[in-house]
């Protein structure tokens, strides 16, 4: 029987995939997780956005929404917004909001909305949420509760805080074994799977599955048993960043409501607004451009968007873009970095975290044979989600219309585009994303987000052969719905510090 889990790895990936199993199997009291975290290795601590399943997480783990908003300088997040990466030009704008469009799954939207509203970018007309952040609002309002929304919504937060945050809970409140050690040695049974670890301090710690949350060295499933990495460098060419925390130059400034991701002439930059400071970066590929080059294109800015002039030397992070052959090999099972990374845009790495934890959390095998039907299982489920995040990632980069650089030319190369999404750009030259080409209960991205990325970027569909006129008017009304919604949530949500200082005096209502 399966009794002792051992993780290696603290950070967020570590201490989230705890507290997941920890919350959901503490009535199986036989069943001890131990966490392992070297006090040598630091965490890399950029994953500074989250999705709004980060909310449902949260509320499985048990912590609180205020204390976790509080102990983390978390700010609130309802989407991205995309500046310069259609043309290039000062008004390339658009935004992937995290609401449905209103009518999605009632009439075709986007048939609707190139028909009769063409010169209104598409999440203007179908959602609140652009509307919300390029005032600044909040998502709820002080009266809503823990958790609860009136726009749909995510997190920024200091992921240093958050790993240290995590790992107080699941200690003082969930019965994890927090062990501050280095592993020296992996020791293996006869079979090939690992028995134990080797620590400086603690001996060896005993384990029948191991959960491999070592971030990119991948001690384990990379490491030990050499399970390789399927680069994808071919596709997606960044491999590099740049990393700087900005004060705000007035400590009462507003606060973002989502998070921006600006095109530079090799890669892009993101911009992420906390309670108290900005996380900006620069992700950029090291074949395009030299690092000096692109901390100039990061340092001009920074000037530009009011940053201060004296900035600290920013932190350089290099990645090989991909993931590994397989996650779950023998008794070992990869989460996080250590699994696979392949850049920051969309935020998907907490995302694959979550998904991940659930899984092997909902799915935990009582057994060691039952161990290699759950491995089996779990590759065939994340293979798919990482080639999901994939396609997904580069939508964004081959309709761009930007020629400005090698870098942007060569992402719409024919060889450079995986074949399931070329193949899904020739459907949607003709119709809309659909359900019905992703076809997995648990999708990465929604068919939405294809259509905010799809649409947004300046991409048309010829809907002559689905046509339906006869939707028109029902369409009409969800707009003019939208629009009503967006003026009434405009008048009565209050702006992001507003509420995350009321939120940090007194709190939100329990549910």
């Amino acid at each position: 029987m399966l009794r002792r889990i051992v993780i290696v790895g603290g950070g967020s990936a570590g201490w989230l995939t705890a507290g997941l199993i920890a919350a959901a199997h503490r009535a199986h009291r036989d069943l001890r997780i131990t966490l392992i975290e070297s006090p040598d290795v630091a965490p890399i601590g950029v994953g500074e956005g989250t999705w709004p399943s980060m909310r449902d997480s949260l509320r499985r783990i048990g912590v609180g929404e205020a204390d976790f908003m509080r102990a983390c300088d978390a700010s609130f997040k309802q989407g991205s917004r995309f500046n310069r990466w259609v043309d290039g030009g000062t008004q390339d704008v658009y935004f992937h909001p995290f609401m449905l469009p209103h009518g999605h799954g009632e009439v075709d939207v986007p048939q609707h909305w190139q028909a009769r509203h063409p010169d209104v970018p598409f999440a203007d007309l179908v959602s609140v949420q652009p509307h919300l952040c390029v005032r600044g609002r909040a998502p709820k309002q002080a009266a809503t509760p823990e958790f609860a929304s009136v726009a749909n919504y995510g997190y920024h937060l200091d992921a240093g805080k958050f790993g240290v945050f995590l790992r107080q809970h699941c200690v003082e409140q969930l019965g994890v074994a927090y062990v501050a050690d280095h592993v020296s040695a992996i020791n293996t049974q006869a079979d090939g799977d690992i028995a134990s670890l080797q620590t400086r301090e603690h001996g060896a710690l005993e384990g029948d599955l191991f959960i491999d949350c070592s971030g990119m060295q991948s001690l384990l499933l990379g490491r030990h048993f050499g399970v390789p990495l399927v680069s994808q460098r071919h596709v997606l060419f960044n491999d590099s960043a740049l990393a700087v925390q900005l004060p705000y130059a007035d400590p009462h400034a507003p606060i973002a409501a989502q998070t921006s991701a600006t095109a530079q002439s090799a890669g892009w930059i993101w911009d992420i607004g906390l309670p108290t400071r900005r996380g900006v970066g620069h992700v950029y590929a090291s074949g395009y451009i030299s690092d000096a080059q692109a901390e100039a294109e990061l340092r001009t800015y920074i000037a530009q968007t009011g940053g201060p002039e004296a900035l600290p030397p920013p932190r350089k992070l290099t990645f090989e873009p991909g993931y590994r052959e397989r996650f779950w090999h023998r008794n070992c099972v990869a989460i996080g970095l250590s699994g696979g990374f392949i850049e920051p845009l969309e935020a998907s790495a907490l995302a694959l975290v979550e998904m991940a934890a659930a899984m092997v959390s909902d799915e935990l095998p009582a057994t060691r044979a039952a161990m290699d039907i759950v491995a089996r299982r779990f590759n065939d489920a994340f293979r798919y989600r990482w080639e999901r995040v994939i396609d997904f990632l580069k939508l964004h980069y081959v309709l761009s219309r930007r020629r400005d650089s090698a870098y942007w030319r060569d992402h719409t190369a024919a060889d450079a585009v995986p074949e399931r999404l070329a193949e899904l750009l020739t459907l949607w030259r003709h119709r809309a994303p659909s359900r019905g080409d992703f076809y997995r209960l648990e999708e990465v991205f929604p068919p939405a987000s294809y259509q905010y990325i799809l649409y947004g970027m300046g991409f048309r569909s010829d809907f002559s052969r689905v046509a339906r006129p006869q939707e028109a008017a029902r369409a009409d009304a969800y707009f003019q719905q939208a629009a009503a919604m967006a003026r009434n949530m405009l008048g009565a949500l209050p702006d992001n510090r507003a509420l995350i200082d009321h939120i940090k005096l007194h709190g939100l209502p329990k549910i």
